[in-house]
């Protein structure tokens, strides 16, 4: 019986382009907790986001896992934050910086959406090149980061995909104590996380805190940065849209992201749960 599903959000519960949730999704999450399932979303967005995500339905994300795991909350309740050293960070932006390419650290606020900032010494570069969010989701730039953790980084690039692959490797290498994903195979992005952490961790701690077991738990995703968690669980799901590699470790496929396929998946779990059965997408 599944007692707790959790979805990565963008390119997966929400197609790329969209802003926010389907109302057909939001209401297949209320038919999920009506049956007593706990819902979350494990994203690599913050909690602030959450609101124009979800439509202003507080109920959809008062369980979740936020910046790729770095936040988790249970009923509303924080119960894992897990920072990123303002060290390590410089050491990032000083790479790209140096490496001459169209790509940049960005560093959050996660409780102010507007603070929100490119860190380069050559803010001419950023001008004559911005990241498709410029303007959008990041509005300023400055020369360093600060001399303290942060709950949240990506790299912004308006570079080639190839590039991209390039600087996370090569991050890799440099930079071994964070970790760097893909968080979608459309959005010109590299999450950069603790890494000691993800969102495998994340949907770990959430079921042990729920006294749910992995069997009970079923997790949606399509990108590099959800391998963890479609790795963690018995029944992971791809989604048609996904990665290559997720979908090869995923144990159960349904439909693009596009079709609100994960909507109809939940409805799916809600139907099995009330009838005491199993999902249909399971067999």
């Amino acid at each position: 019986m599944v007692k707790l599903v959790m979805a990565d959000l963008d390119d997966t519960l929400i197609p790329f382009g969209a802003d926010h949730a389907s109302a057909s999704a939001i209401s297949a999450i209320h038919s999920l907790l009506d049956a007593g399932i706990h819902f979350g979303p494990v994203t690599g967005r913050v909690p602030a986001t959450m609101e124009r995500m979800f439509q202003n339905d507080v109920a959809c994300y008062q369980t979740g896992a936020f910046a790729n795991g770095q936040i988790v909350t249970v009923d509303g309740k924080t119960i894992q934050r897990v920072m990123i050293s303002g060290e390590a960070l410089r050491k990032v932006s000083l790479f790209l910086d140096n490496m001459n390419v169209n790509a940049w650290l960005a560093v959050y606020n996660p409780e102010d959406l507007r603070d929100v900032n490119l860190v380069t010494r050559f803010p001419e570069r950023v001008k004559a090149n911005p990241p498709e969010t410029w303007g959008k989701s990041v509005f300023g730039i400055v020369p360093d980061v600060q001399d303290r953790e942060y709950l949240k980084a990506n790299i912004q690039c308006s570079c080639s995909r190839d590039q991209m692959i390039l600087i996370r490797d090569r991050l890799r290498k440099l930079v071994p104590g964070l970790s760097f994903v893909m968080p979608s195979l459309t959005a010109k992005v590299v999450d950069v996380n603790a890494g000691e952490w993800d969102k495998g961790d994340s949907v770990r701690l959430i079921a042990d805190y729920l006294s749910v077991s992995l069997e009970e738990v079923v997790v949606f995703g399509d990108s590099e940065n959800d391998l963890p968690m479609i790795k963690s669980v018995p029944n992971s799901v791809a989604v048609a849209n996904a990665d290559i590699e997720v979908s090869r470790a995923a144990r159960w496929h349904i439909a693009s992201a596009k079709d609100d396929a994960v909507a109809t998946a939940m409805l799916d779990i809600a139907r099995a749960s009330k009838e005491g059965g199993e999902p249909t997408f399971f067999q």
